[in-house]
């Protein structure tokens, strides 16, 4: 087993009286790809927040790299993890280079300025994700695949080990989805870093995965390879779906097509 990066233990989060996940413990391995699935308003979204500590979870704890991530340095965090949230309507008005510029603030004193290893790092993350052509066009300029590269681009620039993404291929097209994954799976292959993804499309989560990571009714439901989460057990008692299960010829993993609504 490879060590673990982020630890989460018993953890909980109510909103007031609403209990949203209840006891969560799991662990994310250096190198790995996980995708976190479930049907809507499962806590996922909530789940990815609190890991992320943009969210107080009301029991329990998360530990990245051994240290409770509510009791470190902002910027210590922000060196080791880097997180693109579902809302990124911020700085439209900027350029593409100025954005992922600000990437590089976490390695940064209050009062320095921009020095020449930052600027080969903000020219590795726009080569990285194919923004350099786009360097100077201002995000409100952009098309939804565009800009959503260009705020990775801005994430990757931090030089995180892990990257935490909340649903990034959402609103996009299908040609655009398949670019996001594909640039999600070359970050983790070339540059060893740990993805923990929120996705909604199960055969996106299952192709470029190494593990799933199901919620229903707050807590972890299964965890694991894909081929172990995706069943027709699992589809029919988390997504209420019956579903033809085939083995992807490129890739060996597990892939499916619903054919009708599960009535309970």
């Amino acid at each position: 087993m490879s060590e673990a990066v982020i630890k989460v233990e018993n953890l909980s989060v109510a909103y007031k009286d609403d209990q949203i996940l209840s006891d969560i413990s799991l662990s994310i391995e250096k190198g790995k790809i996980y995708s976190i699935i479930g049907p809507n308003g499962c806590g996922k979204t909530t789940l990815i927040r609190a890991m992320s500590r943009n969210l107080k979870p009301s029991g329990g704890s998360v530990f990245l790299e051994g240290r409770n991530i509510f009791r470190t340095n902002t910027k210590l965090v922000a060196r080791k993890m880097a997180v693109l949230g579902q809302s990124n309507s911020c700085m439209t008005d900027v350029s593409v280079v100025t954005l992922v510029r600000y990437g590089r603030f976490a390695h940064k004193k209050w009062w320095e300025g921009q020095r020449s290893d930052d600027e080969k790092i903000v020219e590795w993350a726009l080569e990285k994700t194919a923004t350099a052509e786009l360097r100077d066009r201002k995000l409100n300029s952009l098309s939804g695949g565009e800009r959503q590269r260009a705020l990775i681009a801005m994430a990757v620039a931090q030089k995180p080990e892990v990257l935490l993404l909340d649903e990034p291929t959402t609103y996009l097209d299908i040609s655009h989805q398949l670019e996001i994954m594909e640039l999600v799976r070359r970050l983790n292959s070339e540059d060893g870093i740990t993805i923990v993804m929120v996705l909604h499309d199960m055969n996106h989560a299952a192709r470029y995965s190494d593990e799933l990571i199901v919620l229903r009714d707050k807590k972890i439901y299964r965890q694991g390879d894909p081929w172990k989460v995706i069943s027709d057990g699992i589809l029919e008692d988390v997504f209420r779906v019956e579903a033809e299960i085939m083995r992807d010829k490129e890739t060996e993993k597990p892939v499916f097509y619903a054919k009708r609504v599960v009535k309970k």
